[in-house]
């Protein structure tokens, strides 16, 4: 704990360190007017960018020193569960002994049937094949034209569309209900005084409130035909890759903008609870202002440590296109890559959050629950699809998304 301590002072001190200088530059950035800093107008830039450099380092071993401390209480509770036995392999008939002799026969151990089971199933047992991935896992698929390779080079150019940028930022957990439930502390009063030998203790108010976050499905279904999954080599990867990517954007989207009412999300810009801010029009308050006041809303009001940023590309783009009143540019020079970092914290650039507002918060107050990872099923049962030689192709996933201290979030205006 004496670690994290340090870690978290050191980065409020270079944050501070930061703002000072911002602060004396004033609205044009004049770094003539910065007395904090020693030098030149271009070395106090350079001193800028390495304060935001600093900031970084310590935000990223803060980061790394809470996981540690994350793993090492996860790895306690595992060993407080108790374990059930799996039950043991059904013994099968029929046509299932047959594929159990191949398997003898090729030597492989009855401990490794399970690897392979899911090939002779398609071959032996003439049922719907269920494939069962993680929410990790990516997955995809087109249903029309894709006929046997001919001259073509086998290569698909995907057709261009938005990145999953938010699911990293969210802490991943599981559930084994059809509902988070959790109990969240509404009042606290703390009255710890010093007291006179006989006193009356001062009295302590606590009170918590029964809290609970739905699981919702999220799906998608897509038809093709035999002659592309038995033609086209590629075609079972393409749909792997392809169906569940459509899932998990839709999800990432969900994460900021869902808005509550069954089967959404309930999305962090329509939590109730969750902090606002504004930037103000006065002179000189510049949005990496407004994103540091929301960071300290979060410290004071939220109490906790704000550890990452929600932004739109576009608002991104004015904060690192700033300048000095000379036309040096405060976030590096353009042959730099630059930091993808603000006040130290990193940030997620997503088109699905509406241009002039960001999202500041300690996204270990939330949590991805899932209650099943991605399944992809197979079957031509569906309609006419048997006499047509068609497969139908489903995929879905259920989750919940419970943020448990709302005031550790905060909408930002800029």
């Amino acid at each position: 704990m004496e670690k994290l301590k340090a870690l978290m002072d050191r980065l409020a001190k270079g944050q501070t360190d930061m703002g000072q200088v911002l602060e004396q530059a004033g609205p044009d950035l004049d770094f003539k007017k910065v007395t904090c800093v020693a030098g030149t107008d271009v070395e106090k830039a350079a001193a800028f960018r390495k304060m935001n450099d600093e900031c970084s380092v310590a935000q990223k071993e803060l980061d790394e020193h809470r996981q540690v401390l994350k793993a090492r209480e996860d790895y306690e509770k595992r060993n407080e569960i108790v374990k059930v036995p799996q039950p043991g392999r059904t013994e099968r008939k029929g046509e299932d002994n047959i594929a159990d002799a191949m398997l003898k026969a090729a030597g492989i151990d009855p401990e490794q049937q399970d690897r392979v089971e899911r090939v002779l199933k398609e071959h032996f047992w003439n049922k719907d094949i269920e494939v069962q991935l993680g929410v990790g896992l990516k997955t995809l698929m087109d249903t029309t034209s894709w006929v046997p390779e001919t001259l073509r080079t086998g290569r698909v150019v995907d057709k261009a569309a938005r990145p999953i940028q938010v699911i990293d930022l969210i802490p991943a957990g599981q559930t084994g209900q059809s509902a988070v439930v959790y109990m969240e502390e509404t009042t606290l009063t703390q009255n710890a005084a010093e007291m006179s030998e006989a006193g009356t203790y001062p009295e302590d108010a606590y009170a918590l409130t029964e809290r609970s976050e739905t699981v919702r499905k999220i799906g998608t279904f897509l038809p093709v035909t035999d002659e592309q999954l038995e033609d086209v080599p590629q075609a079972r990867g393409y749909i792997n890759l392809r169906l569940p990517m459509g899932l998990r954007r839709r999800l990432d989207s969900q994460l900021v903008n869902g808005n509550g009412s069954a089967p959404n999300l309930t999305g962090i810009l329509n939590k109730s609870g969750i902090q606002t801010h504004v930037r103000t029009s006065q002179a000189g308050d510049k949005p990496v202002d407004a994103l540091y006041r929301a960071m300290r809303k979060i410290r004071v009001t939220g109490r906790a440590l704000p550890n990452g940023i929600i932004i739109n590309p576009e608002d991104f783009e004015n904060i690192r296109l700033m300048k000095t009143n000379d036309g040096a540019y405060v976030w590096g020079h353009p042959s730099e890559a630059g930091p993808e970092r603000i006040w130290g914290l990193p940030i997620a650039q997503a088109d699905l959050l509406a241009a002039g507002t960001a999202i500041v918060a300690d996204f270990m107050f939330s949590e991805l629950a899932e209650r099943r990872g991605i399944v992809v099923k197979i079957t031509d049962s569906h309609s006419t699809y048997f006499i047509e030689g068609k497969q139908a192709i489903r995929a879905d996933m259920r989750v919940a998304f419970p943020i448990y201290r709302a005031a550790a979030f905060c909408s930002v205006t800029l």
